[in-house]
């Protein structure tokens, strides 16, 4: 089996295009945007289930606040930054200090502990002309930001969640399991030795409690702490980096995050830095060649083509369409002049999952023809094609009662094994 390159199917399925005027950027094409809101909702309906508020700040922001948190020492090289009328300012490269002027604004009680803040905040990294590679490597695009405010009582409760979390959704796109590293204090660091021992045994802990196998990666953990990486395994046997979670005791501190504890005095909250994908372009980049382009049902760009065989079917054709597309499914009509072979070949290069054919005979009897990709084909009342592709296509989302369980299950859990510690 051949690699596939999600450039050449990007350009195949007229998803998406980079041009030499907007380097490292993306022009999202109505396909691609259909694909790149799936997502995008499918991670909102996971997060929100998971107990995180959604949020939304400011791309551009005064530098001072990035030298605050320490990201312009570290990261001011790769940082895009203006002058306006003498006050320097940065476009974002991450969310993360955004977070905490949320939590900042107004007093916090232990009660309200934990918080959890997610973003698709779209960041821009001023990446080197070498390292671009289509979605892979970018300069703009949107990370599924989110975090977590709490005790360190809550730290292991919490990561355990995320792992529950991070399961489902991963099964949900079709990956059968992930690797997990753990990486350890870098050379350049912030923070004490005393912290670093600190956040690293509660991410061993977390990963024993959500009973995760994981490689150490010493030396490779973020300059604020340390982080488990989830790494999945596509059908070619490459590995991709895609969730993570980081334990951060530094940001706290050096943006003044605080909350009143349970004796009434101002107490540093623990953050936890988390994404589930990390980057949308770049998972979509990943599911594009893990799946060859036949996306799932569910995440396919158009799920249908409608598709008249002659003239005369034309005007049904045309009122089949609509009605697919009143249900919420995602359609394609296909009403030109051409013989049926050229469309059922045209839906397959475009990686349809279902044909749906008008013929004379269709028409007759209110009755469409769903035609797969492996060729089979079956005829039904239009009203019972309806119900059964709406079941087909639903986003996995819609089914949430398993995972709730499992994040309550997760919590009790972890929480005891905190207290045995």
């Amino acid at each position: 089996m051949e690699d596939v390159d999600h450039r050449a199917l990007g350009n195949a399925l007229d998803l998406f295009h980079q041009q030499d005027e907007g380097p490292g950027m993306i022009f999202w094409h109505p396909r691609g945007l259909a694909l790149y809101r799936a997502v995008e909702g499918y991670i909102h309906a996971r997060m929100q289930q998971a107990g995180f508020q959604e949020i939304r700040t400011p791309q551009l922001l005064a530098r001072s606040l990035w030298e605050q948190s320490g990201h312009w020492d570290k990261f001011g090289a790769n940082m895009y930054a203006l002058d306006n009328d003498g006050h320097a300012a940065c476009l974002k490269p991450m969310s993360c200090p955004c977070h905490v002027q949320i939590f900042n604004k107004r007093v916090r009680s232990w009660r309200e502990l934990p918080i959890r803040y997610a973003e698709f905040g779209a960041v821009h990294r001023a990446e080197s002309s070498g390292s671009l590679h289509g979605l892979m490597r970018a300069r703009a695009f949107t990370q599924d930001d989110a975090h977590v405010f709490c005790t360190e009582e809550q730290v292991v409760s919490e990561l355990v969640r995320f792992c529950v979390l991070l399961r489902h959704v991963y099964a949900d796109f079709g990956f059968a399991g992930f690797d997990v590293a753990l990486s350890t204090r870098p050379a350049q660091r912030a923070g004490d030795d005393a912290m670093w021992d600190r956040a690293e045994a509660l991410l061993a802990q977390a990963a024993v409690a959500a009973d995760l196998a994981v490689r150490i990666q010493p030396g490779e953990g973020a300059f604020y702490g340390p982080k488990l990486e989830f790494q999945l395994t596509d059908r070619y046997g490459r590995s991709w980096q895609c969730g993570t979670a980081q334990l951060d005791y530094v940001l706290p501190e050096r943006l003044e995050a605080n909350y009143i504890g349970r004796d009434g005095a101002k107490a540093r909250p623990v953050m936890i830095h988390h994404a589930v994908l990390g980057s949308l372009e770049r998972f979509i980049g990943v599911l594009l060649e893990h799946h060859d382009g036949w996306l799932p049902g569910w995440l396919a760009p158009d799920q249908i083509v409608v598709a008249n065989v002659g003239e005369r079917e034309y005007a049904y054709a045309d009122e089949l369409a609509m009605r697919f597309a009143d249900v919420g499914l995602r359609v394609l009509p296909d009403l030109r002049s051409e013989r049926l072979p050229r469309k059922i070949v045209d839906a397959r290069a475009y990686r349809v999952p279902v044909l749906a054919i008008a013929g004379a005979r269709e028409a007759d009897c209110a009755s469409v023809s769903l035609r797969r990709r492996d060729g089979a084909q079956i005829t039904l009342p239009v009203d019972e094609a309806l119900a059964q592709l709406q079941r087909e296509f639903a986003a996995p989302s819609a089914d949430n009662a398993a995972l709730r369980e499992a994040l309550r299950a997760s919590s009790v859990l972890s929480n005891a094994a905190f207290v045995a510690t």
